[in-house]
């Protein structure tokens, strides 16, 4: 049995301040609601409810903007105890696999290969430069999408621009309807003109990892060999693959 987890390790104003100054801009820029989502956190948390992540910004505290090689966009962090730890779609080392990140793995292996590790972790993807982003950085237990349409959506729209604009190549995976709506998003941003690839980033997409969608036509999830395009992308860019 997961173990009841905590809600946020701090405010999250507080956890705001301790990004790099180069999130911070992005997060805390113009335009961005964070006084008021940041009320509206707090607020939940002292009337009772518990918040996960402990950290919400822990694909940020990994890797700086220019460190990016590749943006796994999801949707909403797990709702249950012990699950989501500030990265989409991954969970904390010995935590039973989602059946989402199931399907990974078992896409992981088809495409590429090796056994694929045991555990959901995906920080050592992180740390190779893949910003694992949800949309909506938080969530209350028992209640998925229970903070959607608060302010993250900004936030984390936001970001995605700041990656597209920088400098380096970047291959972002965009799985399922809700992820593939930013498309126009990015490819504004990257200065691209709607074909989904140009010389600095390239956009794949398929249908969502769930089980729901993983295996149906247009575009189905496993086949799709995002992990091994990706790579491919990056060393005609002369940039270091992942190690997925």
């Amino acid at each position: 049995m997961i173990p009841s987890a905590p809600s946020l390790a701090a405010p999250l104003g507080a956890q705001v301040d301790e990004l790099s100054p180069a999130w911070r801009s992005v997060v805390a820029g113009d335009g961005v609601p964070l006084a008021g989502l940041c009320d509206f956190v707090d607020r939940r948390i002292a009337s009772g409810a518990r918040v996960y992540p402990p950290r919400p910004f822990s694909a940020l505290e990994l890797l700086d903007p220019g460190a990016v090689k590749v943006v796994i966009l999801g949707q909403d962090p797990y709702h249950g105890a012990g699950q989501a730890n500030g990265l989409a779609f991954s969970v904390p080392r010995g935590v039973p696999l989602p059946p989402s990140l199931r399907n990974i793995r078992a896409e992981l292996q088809r495409d590429l290969g090796p056994t694929p590790a045991a555990d959901g972790d995906l920080t050592p993807w992180a740390a190779q430069g893949v910003l694992l982003l949800n949309a909506v950085l938080t969530v209350e237990d028992g209640a998925p999408a229970s903070h959607a349409g608060r302010g993250w959506e900004v936030v984390t729209d936001r970001i995605l621009a700041a990656v597209a604009a920088a400098p380096q190549p970047t291959v972002f995976l965009l799985w399922g309807v809700h992820a593939q709506r930013k498309r126009a998003l990015i490819e504004e941003a990257a200065g691209g003109e709607g074909s989904g690839c140009g010389p600095r980033f390239a956009i794949l997409t398929a249908n969502h990892p769930s089980p729901l969608s993983a295996r149906r036509p247009p575009q189905p999830f496993i086949g799709c060999g995002h992990f091994s395009a990706a790579n491919r992308f990056l060393e005609r860019a002369r940039v270091t693959p992942i190690r997925w």
